[in-house]
């Protein structure tokens, strides 16, 4: 069973027991042609994006993990490692970058300025980082910092 109405925003299609919901993006704009389809086992996929945004997305889950897996690493660690502003913000930044890639994905209205404020807290986070010295799992995640840092700036048009 399939029904598509012209003008509307939702296409729904019934393909070997599985139904998707189609949501296209914002067409209104003209940037993008893409959107999120939403399958009956729960999974998000976007369709047809720039390849930017893609990029961004993808660099956004990285950090987000980095940062997760660097608090760990910190904990165990210890001493200045375990500084609380340092703490803070890996996981001010690890919970940015989620929220990042969620607006992304979705393709909100409010992306641009959501991955601004992305880009500023990566920068910082990979600065706290990077005074750390020569340990490895800082360098790692500073790295990841910085290549968010650089495309949410550019995702949020102000590069």
């Amino acid at each position: 069973m399939q029904r598509h109405e012209e003008g509307h925003a939702r296409t729904y299609a019934t393909l070997n027991n599985r139904a998707t919901l189609r949501i296209p993006s914002n067409q209104s704009k003209g940037k993008r042609s893409g959107g999120i389809n939403l399958n009956v086992s729960g999974e998000l996929t976007m369709t047809s994006s720039s390849s930017e945004m893609q990029g961004c997305i993808s660099n956004c889950q990285s950090c987000h993990a980095s940062c997760i897996q660097t608090v760990t690493y910190c904990l165990t660690k210890g001493g200045e490692h375990t500084a609380a502003d340092h703490l803070k913000l890996l996981l001010d930044c690890a919970q940015s970058c989620a929220t990042c890639t969620d607006f992304m994905l979705r393709e909100s209205t409010f992306h641009m300025k959501e991955c601004g404020i992305c880009a500023k807290i990566c920068s910082a986070c990979a600065d706290s980082c990077e005074k750390m010295g020569d340990d490895q799992q800082m360098k790692t995640c500073a790295a990841a910092c910085r290549a968010c840092a650089e495309s949410c700036q550019q995702m949020s048009g102000a590069a």
